[in-house]
């Protein structure tokens, strides 16, 4: 991910307050889900406050879905294909890059050697090779402004397109020509775009042909803060949100700036005072909210490979008493937001590796302001598992398939 200035960063807490509920049972292939301490009922067996596992489901014995990785060779293409070969109902059939094509994928990454189903090549992203690969979804882990042709083109050819970059996340033409320094290279498909975070526009993601999938910025921003907004808790014009973030999220291109003798033992911000993903939180916000919200945004670079730490400051328009149970209600069938609690500072270190987003929040009373907190995977929630759980909204699997990794 490459921001305004070249980069773009991909005490003890309290218990977790778990804001999870499954849905849906898990196949007899895939572990199963946490259920909340209250149990519930599925499948005929009982679940209580208990990690679970069923053989009875019915559910998706289909064969799985066939799948596209479009520019597999950077982080986030090495986390989507990292966590599809891994997934009950998905099946990997055309991996594309044009520096590895007619490598095998396990040359490129030894990692995945041995693994079932990685004896595949890299091929050239050839839209006729694409579709002749029998893919139905398609994910593009492309730079913005390369991303919207291939989308345009798939969407013709049937496909569903699950878009990493940021070329359909906006819905203005001016806007995005505004923040990103070049006209859209497709505005016809800006309206049919759906801004792919699951937990506030989890019904229109399953319906998208195009889901245009969240920034990792923006999402660490806007989960603790649209809430908040929509329950009308904060004075809009007071907010200000600082980040930090590990080096993978400039991808892997060589850069002076981000070898390892400029980034260790270095902390720095970059991209003021107005950063590109300032124009899709804004506008989420904005919708939250009714009316036009305008915020300051400072990311930081700091030396590790993933992860972000965001806090947040606003001044409170409510009670203060009124935010946990907020929260609470918004994200109580959420499966991957993990509540902290007031007092509790979120860690990189429990979400790198999976797709929570955890969040804690504080009361200033000298000042009126809250404080709010998160931590996720910038490769993650941020990036690759947050696309891959709209994937399995758009297909109609259990929204935790493949991803209840810990």
């Amino acid at each position: 991910m490459v921001g305004a200035t070249g980069f773009e960063p991909a005490t003890s807490s309290p218990p977790v307050k778990r804001a999870t509920k499954l849905r849906y049972a898990p196949t007899c292939h895939q572990y199963g889900g946490w259920v909340p301490s209250g149990g519930s009922f599925l499948n005929g067996e009982s679940r209580i406050g208990k990690l679970v596992f069923s053989c009875h489901s019915t559910f998706h014995m289909s064969a799985p879905a066939k799948v596209a990785i479009i520019g597999a060779s950077g982080y986030t293409g090495l986390e989507l294909l990292r966590l599809i070969f891994m997934h009950p109902h998905a099946e990997v059939v055309a991996i594309t890059s044009r520096a590895n094509a007619g490598k095998s994928v396990t040359e490129v990454f030894p990692r995945f050697s041995g693994h079932p189903g990685t004896e595949l090549t890299f091929i050239d992203p050839e839209m006729d090779h694409i579709v002749a690969s029998g893919a139905t979804v398609a994910f593009l882990a492309l730079p913005h402004g390369t991303a919207a042709p291939f989308a345009s083109a798939l969407i013709k050819r049937g496909l569903r397109v699950i878009d990493l970059s940021a070329d359909f996340r906006l819905d203005d033409a001016e806007v995005y020509a505004d923040f990103y320094d070049h006209p859209h290279p497709a505005p016809e498909l800006l309206e049919e775009g759906i801004f792919g975070l699951p937990e506030v526009h989890g019904e229109a993601i399953r319906e998208a042909r195009l889901v245009a999938s969240p920034g990792c910025y923006p999402t660490s921003i806007m989960l603790p803060l649209i809430p908040l907004i929509k329950k009308g808790l904060l004075e809009l014009d007071t907010i200000i949100a600082s980040s930090m973030s590990g080096v993978s999220g400039a991808g892997r291109n060589a850069s002076i700036p981000l070898i390892f003798a400029e980034v260790n033992e270095s902390v720095r911000s970059y991209g003021m005072p107005r950063h590109r993903h300032l124009s899709e939180i804004e506008q989420e916000l904005s919708k939250a909210a009714g009316e036009p919200v305008t915020i300051t945004f400072v990311p930081h670079l700091i030396p590790v490979t993933a992860g972000i730490c965001t806090t947040i400051f606003a001044k409170l328009k409510g009670d203060f008493s009124e935010v946990a149970p907020t929260l609470e209600e918004f994200y109580q069938d959420s499966a991957f937001v993990r509540l902290r609690g007031e007092g509790a500072s979120p860690d990189t270190k429990n979400v790198v590796g999976t797709n929570f987003l955890d969040i804690g929040w504080h009361h200033d009373p000298r000042t009126g302001r809250i404080i709010l907190q998160s931590a996720e995977d910038n490769l993650g929630k941020g990036a690759a598992s947050q696309a891959i759980q709209s994937f399995n909204l758009m297909l109609d699997f259990p929204e935790t398939s493949g991803l209840q990794n810990l």
